[in-house]
């Protein structure tokens, strides 16, 4: 996809352009040693990760202070959505929980680097109790039944949720 493409899409500055590519090359750079995202994925990043993850941005809660982000594996969504939030001086922290060590670690070195307002929790939601929260997300995580079942065992409050379903979503939803 051409830059300027990338740019009109996304609705976002040369700069943060160019940190949403060093995130992509960072991934990508790590991913063969810790396997964060697929192979054939890899080549269609930005189209298949970064511009699927920035649809969301229009959807969370803008006036809580924290967004939450299930399994976020590589830091999707939850990095993509913290880089955009930045450019657009929304102040909301955006905590990632990812229960593998390795990713963890990875995800708190790219928050680092890029100067993310986030917080790495390397525990598995499941044995989370009375999180509160503003907007929930989730993407490549769990079937929706888990989701929906992890979300009202674990979740003290919440204001809104927001789960990528992929290609299957209008099927499991009916």
């Amino acid at each position: 996809m051409e830059l300027d493409q990338i740019l009109i899409k996304l609705n976002v500055s040369r700069e943060t352009l160019s940190i949403l590519n060093q995130y992509k090359e960072l991934v990508i750079s790590e991913n063969n040693k810790i396997n964060l995202i697929s192979a054939k994925s890899a080549s269609k990043f930005t189209e298949r990760h970064i511009i699927d993850c920035a649809q969301a941005i229009d959807f969370i809660d803008k006036n809580s202070k924290i967004c939450t982000d299930l399994g976020t594996g590589a830091g999707l969504p939850g990095i993509v959505l913290a880089i955009l939030l930045r450019e657009r001086n929304i102040d909301i922290k955006m905590k990632l929980y990812e229960k593998s060590y390795r990713k963890s670690i990875f995800l708190k070195s790219v928050s680092r680097e890029l100067k993310l307002e986030t917080e790495i929790f390397q525990r598995d939601i499941f044995s989370e109790k009375n999180l509160v929260t503003g907007t929930i997300l989730a993407r490549a995580f769990k079937p929706l039944p888990v989701i929906l079942e992890l979300i009202e065992k674990n979740l003290k409050k919440y204001t809104n949720l927001i789960i990528f379903m992929g290609k299957n979503g209008k099927q499991v939803l009916k």
